[in-house]
């Protein structure tokens, strides 16, 4: 048998989009619907996984409380501090800061936000907490509530081995979820990539 991962996005905050990665604000209204769309025909996971800011928190304990599963915070799926963008919108920094925001959506890598969390050891923090989480849940079916820098680090950066400059080509929209499932091949976990950004499915 295999680890099954769904990685659920948070849905819509209040305040709408920005640079928020270590600001905690909770969901809107708007976000709290989206995130009951997404789980609406959830499968029969064992364990709840959550970033522990309240934009994924709060939902993600709701649901561990009505499923009776048991819910785990992990530090090392918080978003990626922005340094000096946080709160700050696109359109805002494309006025004031428009050369630094275009070198960091090209190349995040070499071209991290002014006084923020280096991708690179983003990466290391992130890639720590998922070899945690697989390590203690074999053979089992897990929710991860997180946030998009953290999804699209895992997905690009770790199942897929991606190079880390090139991981703001993924897009993670609000509640948008992902699946992941890791095989042991050769005694060592091998994950791969089932779907990505699509609504919750049906599952036996």
């Amino acid at each position: 048998m295999s680890l099954t991962i769904d990685l659920l996005r948070h849905g819509e905050p209040e305040g709408g989009p920005m640079y928020r990665g270590s600001l905690d604000d909770p969901l809107s209204e708007t976000g709290w619907q989206q995130m009951e769309q997404a789980v609406r025909n959830h499968p029969n996971w064992q364990a709840i996984y959550t970033s522990p800011l309240i934009r994924c928190a709060q939902f993600a304990e709701r649901l561990a409380n009505r499923l009776k599963l048991p819910l785990i915070r992990e530090e090392g799926f918080r978003e990626m501090d922005f340094g000096d963008w946080e709160g700050k919108t696109s359109t805002w920094l494309l006025q004031h800061d428009a050369d630094r925001l275009t070198r960091f959506w090209r190349d995040p890598l070499h071209n991290p936000p002014p006084t923020g969390e280096p991708l690179s050891e983003f990466h290391l923090r992130v890639t720590a907490a998922w070899e945690t989480m697989v390590t203690a849940h074999p053979e089992q079916s897990l929710l991860l509530v997180a946030h998009s820098g953290v999804i699209r680090m895992l997905l690009g950066g770790v199942v897929l081995n991606m190079p880390l400059q090139n991981l703001s080509r993924i897009v993670v929209d609000y509640a948008s979820l992902s699946r992941v499932r890791v095989d042991q091949v050769g005694g060592k976990p091998l994950p791969r990539l089932l779907f990505h950004a699509a609504p919750m499915p049906a599952r036996d």
